[in-house]
């Protein structure tokens, strides 16, 4: 399984405020599935970020694309595959 960053920059505020629950909901389920590592929004409010688990670029850009932020224009999408380095302590 590989990581990928999903950046969702904010498009449009109105919409995303009214999709939010949605939106919610979507990453709920693929937090459950095992197809979402971490996500969070920017505290600056220009968007979020979420960490998709998936075995391709194609598979994860496909969970990305159902996010109904991303679906109905709320949001853009910038996704890359992400080789997560951290240190023991």
């Amino acid at each position: 399984m590989k990581y990928f960053a999903a950046f969702l920059p904010m498009l449009d505020e109105k919409k995303s405020q009214a999709l939010r629950p949605h939106h919610l909901d979507h990453l709920a389920s693929a937090f459950q599935q095992g197809r979402i590592f971490a996500y969070g929004r920017f505290v600056d409010g220009s968007g979020g970020l979420i960490i998709y688990k998936a075995n391709s670029l194609e598979e994860a850009t496909k969970l990305a694309q159902g996010d109904p932020y991303v679906a109905n224009g709320a949001r853009g999408l910038e996704i890359h595959e992400w080789e997560m380095v951290y240190e023991k302590e």
